[in-house]
């Protein structure tokens, strides 16, 4: 018989309470004082305060493997931009329905974002084929799913649920408000993303994080674990695969850039190689992480042990 769920106490009730109080108050204030002033004060507080967090140590680590013909001094100036990025892109979540002001039909130079690979964007739109589209932490990694639902692509995006729940509640209901169709990771989830793909849907996942059963691929000059998700669905329907990225610009500007399809590597039956597949994506994005160091999410543990059955 299954054990029954512990039901949350009082305790545990007035804290969520309290906590989502507080949540909420955060947004509200950062609403008061606009996109602009709530990037910078975030960037400012991450900046100031990340250096202090245990975690600062792994993005030193990362940043040194990666670059090890840089100085101290420029390892050090890293690591405090991805501080920037991150919490400017923290304190931009109350604003993500705000953010996009790109219009499709009159793509003004003097918005706040930018498009690239609109031809691509179309293309995904009209062709009535399904698609995959793979991105990674790079500048505010919410933007494209929001770009996506702005030309019309029956678009759904796997994303990874905040650890706190009452965080989770407050971020599902912001992305509810700007995105398409979203899937969260879970028991299950890979039927419902054929389903998806199936009826001639998009589907969007970020490929830049650590799974201990993911394939190994080459990232940043070491073997790292990746989730072949992506690549197993490409290989199932035999789909376009392209890449989402997001350059963040002076003047609190973006510019989202949408790839053409890439070739993948097909093994000796014609069929898209799983590993190959993600070694490529993952190149993609390494490209993207050389040319942007300091928009990327050094704070993750993205290199860890490789089993010794799969190191070779």
């Amino acid at each position: 018989m299954a054990a029954r769920r512990k039901k949350p106490g009082p305790g545990s009730i007035a804290l969520g309470v309290v906590m989502i109080t507080l949540i909420r108050g955060f947004f509200a204030f950062a609403r008061l004082i606009g996109p602009n002033r709530s990037a910078d004060l975030g960037g400012f507080l991450a900046r100031t305060l990340g250096p202090f967090m245990p975690v600062h140590r792994k993005a030193i680590t990362n940043l040194k493997a990666a670059y090890p013909e840089k100085s101290e001094r420029e390892i050090r100036q890293l690591a405090l931009g991805a501080w920037d990025n991150l919490g400017r892109t923290a304190f931009e979540y109350p604003h993500l329905d705000q953010l996009i002001d790109y219009d499709p039909d009159d793509p003004r130079p003097d918005r706040r974002v930018e498009v690239s690979g609109v031809e691509h964007f179309l293309s995904l739109r009209d062709d009535g084929r399904p698609a995959i589209i793979f991105s990674a932490h790079l500048a505010n990694w919410e933007l494209p799913a929001i770009i996506a639902q702005r030309y019309g692509l029956d678009t759904t995006a796997v994303f990874r649920a905040p650890n706190d729940l009452v965080a989770a509640r407050v971020v599902a209901e912001i992305r509810g408000k700007t995105m398409g169709g979203l899937e969260a990771s879970r028991p299950g989830m890979v039927f419902a993303l054929q389903g998806i793909l199936e009826r001639g849907g998009h589907v969007g996942a970020l490929i830049d994080q650590h799974l201990s059963r993911g394939v190994v691929t080459p990232f940043m000059g070491r073997p790292a674990l990746t989730n072949p998700l992506l690549a197993k669905l490409a290989r199932r329907f035999d789909c376009p695969v392209h890449g989402a990225r997001v350059i963040r610009l002076p003047g609190h500007r973006f510019r989202i850039e949408l790839t053409p399809p890439l070739d993948l590597p097909r093994d000796a039956e014609g069929r898209i190689d799983v590993t190959g597949a993600m070694t490529a994506m993952t190149a993609v994005v390494e490209s993207w992480v050389r040319e942007y160091p300091e928009q990327w999410l050094w704070m993750h543990r993205r290199w860890r042990p490789i089993p010794a059955d799969r190191a070779a």
